[in-house]
């Protein structure tokens, strides 16, 4: 979330992380705070740093490239490492911006999904290569929840609904257990937001997850997935991921 932080603080974090593990690290850029206003202002920022949001992705960019004449400042380590951007995003911004910059897209279509079609088609219809890139490139945010059986998985599940069900009234915390009837937990008009919020969620035993997942990469044309999977109980959450990974490898 890049209006929390200076751009040179960011340069050096990243590039730190590069010099350590060349190749392996991408950094992904939000306009949003990502939190609420009373955690935006212990952290001392000004609401009003998105706007400055476009020129501070390119002040990174210039700080990864390489140091040019008369450069009043550099970041080191970082000058020269070219560390990959994204833009992060879950409206039109975002994908105007990343085509604008000839950058990689990425939607949080986990949590808000509304915008998804929009803002790929608006990606892909004003994008303009670059240096790091030549064609589109979209990452799709999902949340994942696999089990050895459907009716295993919908209750897992349950401690998803019931984290965006707590954060509509304003109660947040740490996962809670699945339970047996999330009908009784949450109000109707809750139900019909949580399920919008949730409605790139995929929820099954692994022939479900497989089918559900072609049928969306087919609908988006997403070039990436990147899968959450909040699970409360470690072991299934693992077993969550493994079971993803098997379903994903028979689909290719």
């Amino acid at each position: 979330m890049l209006p929390n932080h200076a751009p040179l603080v960011i340069a050096e974090q990243f590039g730190t992380l590069e010099s350590l593990y060349p190749g392996r690290i991408d950094l992904g850029l939000g306009r949003a705070p990502g939190t609420d206003m009373v955690t935006l202002r212990a952290l001392r920022r000004d609401p009003r740093a998105a706007d400055s949001f476009p020129d501070d992705v390119l002040e990174l960019q210039a700080l990864f490239g390489p140091v040019q004449p008369g450069q009043p400042y550099r970041a080191v380590p970082g000058a020269g490492l070219n560390v990959p951007l994204w833009i992060l995003g879950s409206s039109l911004y975002g994908a105007q911006l990343a085509a604008h910059l000839g950058l990689p897209y990425a939607f949080a279509s986990h949590f808000a999904p509304d915008a998804l079609t929009q803002a790929l088609a608006v990606y892909r219809q004003n994008f303009r290569p670059s240096a790091q890139l030549e064609r589109p490139h979209a990452m799709v945010g999902i949340n994942v929840v696999a089990a050895d059986t459907d009716d295993d998985a919908r209750r897992l599940f349950t401690t998803l609904q019931q984290r965006f069900t707590d954060m509509m009234r304003n109660a947040r915390g740490q996962l809670s257990p699945p339970i047996d009837d999330i009908e009784a937990y949450w109000t109707p008009a809750e139900k019909a937001q949580v399920s919008r919020m949730l409605a790139c969620s995929f929820v099954g035993s692994p022939a479900t997850v497989q089918r559900e997942l072609e049928r969306f990469v087919e609908t988006t044309g997403a070039d990436e997935l990147m899968a959450a999977s909040a699970v409360y109980d470690h072991a299934a959450r693992l077993r969550s991921y493994e079971l993803l990974a098997q379903a994903w490898q028979r689909s290719r």
